[in-house]
This record gives structure tokens, sequence and C-alpha cells, in this order.
């Protein structure tokens, strides 16, 4: 099987910022909202988007993980400016190339996060404790927990845990153990795939741009990628066979633990390759991942829409 070359980073990062509004709507990072799409994750299992308020309440849950998400790229760029600036591409970012002043990104990002935790204030006030469970750990693991070896790879799965913990606690719905146990060691999988690919790309200069890289060899990330992926695989059977012991035909969510194993190998092989710096391009670059993903869809959505 040929695995195509998958470029280590965007080509967006590698060309000089935008000035004015459009330096600021490229430090929000608009594309990497697609994270926020887990939030739909517990609600979509429980099969209850067909719902008005659900639906609504669902959609307030994803614009408070934007606004959330792009609030603290603001204070974690003006943390680390300066690494940045020793970064071969973030230091086009707009902060790092100084086109928007520290002290303004502090004040924006303030801003965006008031705003994230007054929305969510109009599903459930369980959704704004969330949400402000999620900027709390953020903002630590941009002025500390980043530096810390191990735990920066759990500070950043469980955000996306907490993203999908928002969708179930926004409608609200019960959230399966299983279904958790997937989320964070899926997520953990990919955090240390981005790992992998920054040191794979950057080499020795990697200690200069993040100081936890220093601690981690090749070695210790593929045991770690290795761990993950087979947690994140047993889990999502395990939770395939409770949600189909519920129905009257299993078969659909059985099935679809193929795709899904199949996805998660596919992904190991394209981090071999090289791949992984930027998760949200690799998955949308590979043709084979992004079949594997749409038949998984098709088969839990039938399974779903069965119950």
């Amino acid at each position: 099987m040929t695995v195509h070359p998958v470029p280590a980073q965007p080509e967006p990062e590698r060309t000089p910022p935008n000035r004015g509004l459009g330096a600021y709507v490229k430090e929000a990072r608009p594309k990497q909202w697609v994270k926020n799409v887990l939030v739909i994750a517990a609600p979509g299992a429980a099969g209850v988007l067909g719902e008005g308020t659900a639906l609504f309440r669902t959609a307030i849950a994803f614009v408070c993980f934007c606004l959330a998400a792009s609030g603290t790229y603001y204070f974690n760029d003006a943390f680390d400016v300066e690494a940045d600036r020793r970064h071969p591409t973030k230091r086009f970012r707009p902060i790092a190339a100084g086109v928007i002043p520290v002290n303004t990104a502090i004040a924006v990002g303030t801003g965006l996060i008031v705003a994230s935790i007054a929305l969510a204030f109009a599903a459930r006030w369980q959704l704004a404790a969330v949400v402000g469970g999620y900027l709390v750990l953020t903002l630590l693991y941009s002025a500390w927990l980043k530096h810390e070896a191990v735990l920066d790879l759990a500070c950043v799965a469980a955000g996306f845990v907490l993203r999908t913990i928002a969708g179930g606690v926004a409608v609200p719905v019960a959230i399966s153990p299983w279904f958790l146990i997937v989320a964070g060691s899926a997520s953990l999988f990919m955090v240390t795939g981005k790992r992998h690919a920054e040191i794979v790309e950057l080499g020795s200069d990697a200690i200069g741009t993040r100081r936890a890289l220093e601690m981690y060899s090749r070695s210790f990330l593929n045991y770690v990628l290795a761990v993950a992926s087979s947690v994140t695989i047993l889990a999502y059977c395990l939770w395939a066979f409770e949600k189909s012991s519920g129905v009257g035909n299993p078969v659909w969510f059985q099935l679809s633990i193929v795709p899904f194993v199949l996805g998660i190998l596919r992904y190991a092989l394209l981090l071999e390759h090289g791949g992984g710096g930027a998760p949200e391009d690799l998955v949308l670059s590979d043709r084979v991942l992004l079949g594997l993903g749409a038949l998984w869809a098709v088969l839990f959505g039938i399974a779903v829409l069965g119950t």
C-alpha cells in the first residue's frame, strides 16, 4: 500500500500574517474550531439531535467552545511569544510577528473568554461550569503544564474529553463511561502523534520551541501511541456492545467497530510517515481515512436511528 507524504505543517502558517482585522481572525484560529464538533458526540449517540431544544443547546455548546478556544489561543501565543519567534512556522503568527501587541492580545482573549461563559448560561449552568473547567485547564496548560512532560499530553487530551462532556450536560443526556474512555484515549493518541511529528520535523531544534520535548524520545512516544490506541480500540468495542445490547438488531453498532479500528490503524500509519503535526490537516488530506470515517458515520447513524 502506498501512503502519500503528508505535509508537516499547513501552508498558511508559512506565510506572513494578515494586517488589521484579518490578523485578529487568524489569531483566533477558526480552522481549529472543527475540534469543537466533539460536543455533538454525546447528543448524537443518544439520538436526540432531531429535537429542537437539544439541537439549540448543542449549538450553544459548540459556539461557547469556539469562543473559549480562541480566547485561550490569544493567551497561549501571548505567553509563548518569544519561543514562537524561534519556530520556523509559528513565527508568522500575528502576535509573534508583532502585528498584534501582547497587551491587546490579552485584552481580546479575556473578552472572548468572558463571552464564552456568559453564553453558556443560555443553555444550562452546568455547561458554564464545564466551559469554566476547560478554560482553567487550558490557561494552566499555557502558563505551566505545557512544559511538564506527560502532563502536557494529559492536559490536552482532557480538553477534548471536556468537549464531549459539554455536549452531554448541555442537552442533557447520560454519558457512558466507555464513551468517555474512548474520547480520552483517542485524544491522547492524537496529541502524542502531534508531539511525535514535532520531534521528527524539528529534530534538535524542538527543545527551543517546546521545553517538554526535551524529555521525550521517539521510542517513548511510540510506546504511548501503542498504549493509547489499544485502550481506544478496546473501549470502543465495549461501548459498541453496550449500545447494541439495548436494540433489537445489534449488528450495526457491532459493524461500526470495523471502520473505527481501521481508521485508528490508518492514522497510526500516517504518523509513522511523518504526519500528525496538524491532526485536522492529516485527517482531511487522506482520502482513505475520510472514507473510513464516512463509513463509520453511516453505520453508527443507522444504529442510532434504529434504536
